[in-house]
């Protein structure tokens, strides 16, 4: 329960300020704080003088009935609310082109250089920044879009302040309603963005195209790695699986099954197809690979909370997937020491259902600046055993359709399916030459040094904003 502080209480003058609202929200979550502490400033201008296009640039789109395809030649890749804070943007939903691109919903394809805020669900109020690689996608009308006018203001700036804590504040302070929050472009029209000065500004703006940059860097780097395995292994064809393009899986006959499973899903032709091919060319089985290394899922433990700083951050599997993570925070001393990762490990989530966009089945990697945190029981743990076969070249494979598909196929379990112990094991991967391995391996492991340097510049354009602001307002 969040209460008043003593040292900024709520005064009765602000109840006008706010619409006459009767919710403790924005009086005790930091908002009016921020706004009394902003008009300290010397120069502060509202949000809406500073967006342009569509309903004055702030605007978020009509509901309408979502068509969804699998054919890329006719649809296009749809962002949700969840999707907008995803590191990989290659698994979206894709809407029917002709629906998107229709006068009714055009102006719901994303610009580089928006900022995104969700403004519908529980978790109204986050923010996220319209990437390079991100210009072909379309956006939910669960998603405000805030375009800044490039001659008043620069797009990565006004990321930054929205985004910081007193941008977050704010945001948060403008969220309505009870079981579910939302929040409309009026109540965000007003709040007042801090002028700097050109430099600074400059300086930020920078800051956060260049982390931008590096994340659609980051993205493309991993694409081309698995490109890379598929070629390197004589395998070209499974870099276009398309799925839901083959014959479905109905009326097939299995000569022989054995206990290890009575499941159809586990002898579907489609997926067998796909097995046959990876064990067709030069490869070992997952379980050789990982012997001396890791493959099983992780501890089960008790979670102890602890504040930030004596604790480590807990990355469940929807966090995961995340540009940035926003696990609880535990003791790390009250569990088992299993529950941190080794370098290049790869994690499967590995519990949940086979809805066509849930996370059953994908994988994240752990390396560089997320060995830091610890992870929970619901991941596969898949570790390299062999030197020779890096777990940054496993990772490669991991993350394709090919891989996503085969691993579906081994599910098991009702309502929560989980990934069959046995038959994981020999799951065939293909081994490409030596200098092959290594080569798709060095772009995956440069991809990830991407995405950290990233994340180190977004923080050091949060810092400079937050010592500006601070220091201006005395």
């Amino acid at each position: 329960m969040k209460i008043a502080e003593l040292s900024n209480p709520v005064m009765s003058s602000w109840f006008a300020e706010q619409g006459h609202r009767l919710d403790a929200s924005p009086y005790v979550a930091g908002s009016l704080k921020t706004k009394k502490l902003l008009e300290r400033l010397s120069a502060t201008e509202p949000l809406a003088a500073l967006t342009t296009g569509h309903n004055g640039g702030i605007f978020n789109g009509p509901m309408f009935k979502r068509v969804y395809l699998t054919d890329p030649d006719h649809s296009v890749p749809f962002l949700g609310t969840k999707d907008m804070m995803a590191a990989d943007l290659t698994t979206l939903p894709r809407l029917r082109k002709a629906d998107a691109e229709s006068s009714a919903l055009s102006y719901l394809r994303l610009k580089p250089g928006m900022t995104l805020i969700s403004c519908s669900g529980f978790n109204a109020g986050r923010r996220a920044y319209v990437r390079p690689d991100m210009g072909d996608c379309w956006s939910s009308q669960d998603s405000l879009k805030v375009e800044p006018n490039p001659e008043k203001i620069k797009s990565g700036y006004l990321y930054a302040f929205l985004l910081s804590r007193f941008g977050e504040s704010l945001v948060r302070g403008s969220v309505y309603g009870s079981a579910v929050k939302h929040i409309e472009p009026h109540h965000i029209a007003g709040l007042p963005v801090p002028r700097l000065g050109a430099d600074l500004e400059g300086r930020i703006h920078d800051l956060m195209e260049e982390c931008a940059q590096l994340r659609a860097d980051h993205q493309a780097d991993l694409v081309a790695a698995t490109t890379d395995f598929f070629d390197s292994n004589g395998l070209p064809e499974l870099n276009k699986v398309r799925w839901h393009q083959q014959d479905r899986d109905l009326g097939f006959e299995v000569a022989s099954v054995g206990p290890t499973s009575l499941r159809a899903l586990t002898f579907a032709p489609r997926a067998r197809k796909l097995a046959e091919k990876l064990g067709s060319v030069h490869g070992r089985s997952l379980g050789q690979i990982c012997s001396g290394g890791h493959l099983g899922s992780g501890v089960r433990f008790k979670r102890v909370d602890s504040d930030p700083e004596h604790g480590v951050q807990l990355i469940g599997q929807r966090q995961g997937f995340w540009l940035k993570p926003e696990g609880r925070w535990i003791s790390a001393e009250q569990a088992p020491t299993e529950i941190f990762a080794r370098d290049e490990s790869i994690m499967i989530a590995a519990q949940g259902t086979l809805g066509e966009n849930e996370v059953f089945c994908r994988p994240l990697f752990v390396t560089g600046s997320w060995l830091k945190y610890a992870y929970t029981q619901h991941f596969l743990r898949v570790v390299s055993g062999d030197p020779e076969i890096p777990g940054a070249y496993l990772f490669a494979f991991f993350r394709s359709e090919a891989a996503f598909r085969l691993l579906r196929s081994l599910s098991v379990g009702g309502k929560q399916q989980d990934i069959h112990e046995f038959l994981r094991a020999e799951i065939p991967i293909p081994l490409a030459p030596p200098a092959d391995r290594n080569r798709i391996a060095e772009t995956v492991r440069n991809a990830y040094k991407k995405r950290d340097r990233a994340d180190d510049l977004e923080d050091e354009a949060l810092a400079l904003l937050t010592t500006a602001i601070e220091e201006a307002a005395g």
